[in-house]
């Protein structure tokens, strides 16, 4: 089985590298790191970086995730290999890019382009986004899937996934004590649906929906509360299509309680993904 350890960065293409970077400075309130080989990357707290941006098709999108050893890293190779899953080791120059030791990239069964990263590069220094939006960690993505009972066996069986909950046949994955770091959303594409940085609380969110509504930001779904995770949110819109969220207050599982967990079923429909009433304006959140 692939030992996820947390969720890395994730890499996303773009026709307007300049609006996507000034975006993701003054809206979004990351840190610009650095600009190499056509690429931007960003942070939102100690990772290097946790978002890239780079020349390219806007629906070129990849997810990474840590390995936590070397023996883990050789072992995730060997499972690929062994399952005939079509998969190549990062060059030197590529994993120097993305200040990784070294990296494998597959895709899962949807498309959905997926990096395993080993050693990846932590900074020292404090995190200051351009805009201060109280974000506190990168925290998941929602993942396309055209299949999702197939999606999930794959997550579940050649990772090691585990489903907290459902919302109709959407399962909300988790690989440590947060609730979910991985969502899949049955759709008719493969990419990341949508990105989420975890704010610091409530104080953050709600700053964050006056702003977004003055600078002409299109919310796409709250402020809100998830009855899956607990988790208060806002989703809004980014560039190239992407939906971006914030939230606070996410729910978490203990160890001592994953042997008796029982995931949860949800309904498809707004009351499946807000407790308050609010109606999502995204098409993979609509029946």
């Amino acid at each position: 089985m692939i030992n996820l350890h947390d969720i890395r960065y994730v890499r996303l293409g773009t026709r307007d590298l300049e609006g996507a970077t000034r975006y993701a400075r003054t809206i979004l309130g990351l840190q610009e790191v650095r600009r190499e080989a056509g690429c931007v990357f960003l942070r939102s707290d100690s990772r290097d970086h946790s978002v890239c941006y780079f020349e390219g098709d806007p629906t070129d999108h990849t997810v990474a995730f840590d390995i936590a050893s070397d023996a883990h890293f050789d072992a995730a190779a060997a499972q690929l290999e062994a399952m005939r899953i079509d998969f190549r080791r990062g060059t030197r120059d590529e994993a120097h890019l993305r200040r990784v030791a070294d990296f494998l990239s597959f895709r899962d069964p949807t498309g959905n382009q997926i990096e395993l990263v080993l050693r990846a590069a932590q900074t020292g220094r404090g995190y200051h986004g351009e805009r201060d939006a109280g974000i506190d960690s990168f925290s998941h993505v929602g993942l396309c899937t055209t299949d999702a009972r197939r999606d999930e066996a794959f997550w579940t069986s050649v990772c090691n996934a585990r489903v907290s909950d459902r919302i109709g046949e959407a399962p909300l994955l988790r690989i440590d004590e947060v609730h979910h770091k991985i969502a899949l959303f049955p759709a008719s594409r493969a990419g990341i649906q949508h990105v989420n940085f975890q704010v610091n609380g409530i104080d953050d969110l709600m700053r964050s929906w006056y702003f977004l509504r003055e600078q002409g930001v299109p919310i796409r779904f709250g402020p809100g509360r998830h009855p899956t995770s607990h988790a208060m949110f806002l989703y809004f819109a980014g560039p190239d299509g992407m939906v971006y969220e914030y939230s606070t207050g996410v729910r978490t599982i203990a160890p001592e309680d994953e042997a008796t967990y029982v995931p949860r079923q949800f309904p498809f429909d707004p009351t499946g993904f807000c407790m308050w009433g609010a109606k999502p304006e995204i098409p993979e959140f609509s029946a």
